[in-house]
């Protein structure tokens, strides 16, 4: 069999589908992508048992049908070295030997049997929902950082989707802190709630990215969950088990309520937390009045920083500590100029919200567990 394709075409195609691919596969197989030959259309596969990918392109050029699995990493560092020119493949059906011929170069290299390459699962019993491509991409930006790495608790580990009749939300949580991402111009008849595992919802992020205008086609049963976009599809196992119940921490009374600029927040932040104990990464929020302290101390190198920010503070005075990585990475994550704080107690968790929503459908709300005080 053999085709001629652009080698930028084809390079944007196994660059989506990689990052599937594990660096240290059980099976050898899963090292390579299936090429898949038919009609007028190639497709390539790539899996890690997991999470199977698949991409459909239409070749300048098309004679004979097959299939053959090649190693996928020789392929990409060769398809990386060329401009945008047309690039042929030629694979011999007894050897199955893949010669790549572009411009004045030959290349070859050993292709393998397909025969062990998984299939591309077929889903049975499932329930169909249509989601906007920058809705997907926006809730995963938001939420993938704050998911865990305990393999204790493999729930944590990846994003909950839940589906109603209202909204859609999306959780992430490690227990030191939470975001709850909700839209409410989306909407399912069929009530339904699944975990997605971190590797895909990355692998759909990035591919999105570039085409958010687009709807995207998820279909999910018990056990996994399908996307169908574009010229890609997808097709993941869900995480099973129970996600905490994430409404029981989120506090409802918090009559303590800061709104400080985030920029400014930001900044103070990261230079007051060069100071921190660099195991406990805890700074101190001081709040009297109409103005904040920040401060950090390092007792084992006698560091220590302080800095104030002016505010708008409605409530008693408060003091109370958090982890400065985390803050930091919920500042990050938030695109509104202000950002709004509510406390109830320095026990209590902390909520964050953005002041102004670029998006009326949107609902995003950040929640920090406090580190304990030495007074």
């Amino acid at each position: 069999m053999k085709f001629i394709i652009s080698s930028l075409q084809l390079l944007r195609s196994l660059q989506a589908l990689s990052g599937v691919l594990n660096p240290n596969n059980t099976l050898p197989i899963l090292d390579d992508f299936l090429f898949r030959l038919s009609g007028n259309e190639l497709s390539i596969t790539a899996s890690d048992l997991e999470t199977t990918m698949i991409v459909s392109l239409q070749p300048d050029l098309v004679d004979g049908s097959g299939e053959v699995t090649v190693p996928a990493r020789m392929l990409l560092e060769t398809m990386k070295t060329f401009p945008d020119i047309p690039v042929t493949f030629d694979i011999h059906k007894d050897t199955l030997a893949v010669e790549i011929t572009a411009a004045e170069g030959k290349f070859k290299m050993a292709g393998h049997p397909s025969d062990e390459f998984p299939r591309f699962p077929v889903l049975t019993d499932t329930t169909s929902i249509e989601v906007p491509a920058e809705l997907m991409v926006r809730a995963f930006e938001k939420t993938i950082f704050a998911t865990g790495n305990d393999e204790l608790r493999p729930a944590m580990s990846g994003v909950l989707c839940e589906l109603s009749e209202d909204y859609v939300t999306f959780v992430a949580t490690d227990a030191h802190k939470l975001v709850r991402y909700r839209r409410t111009d989306v909407r399912s008849e069929n009530p339904a709630a699944f975990i997605l595992p971190k590797k895909p919802v990355n692998q759909l992020k990035n591919i999105l990215s570039s085409k958010q205008e687009e709807q995207v086609s998820i279909d999910y049963n018990p056990k996994n969950v399908s996307f169908v976009f574009s010229n890609y599809k997808m097709v993941c196992r869900l995480i099973e088990g129970k996600y905490p119940n994430y409404q029981a921490v989120i506090p409802s009374e918090n009559p303590n309520k800061l709104t400080i600029e985030r920029a400014s927040l930001m900044s103070s932040l990261r230079r007051v937390a060069i100071f921190a104990n660099q195991s406990t990464f805890q700074v101190r929020f001081k709040i009297t009045g109409q103005e904040m302290t920040l401060s950090a101390e390092d007792l084992d190198y006698a560091n220590e920083a302080k800095e104030r920010l002016s505010c708008s503070f409605e409530g008693d005075d408060v003091e109370i500590g958090f982890n400065s990585r985390f803050f930091q990475e919920m500042l990050n994550n938030l695109d509104s100029d202000e950002i709004r704080l509510e406390l109830s107690a320095p026990n209590r968790a902390g909520i964050l919200f953005p002041v102004n929503h670029l998006n009326e459908n949107e609902d995003i709300l950040m929640l920090i567990m406090p580190v304990m005080l030495n007074i």
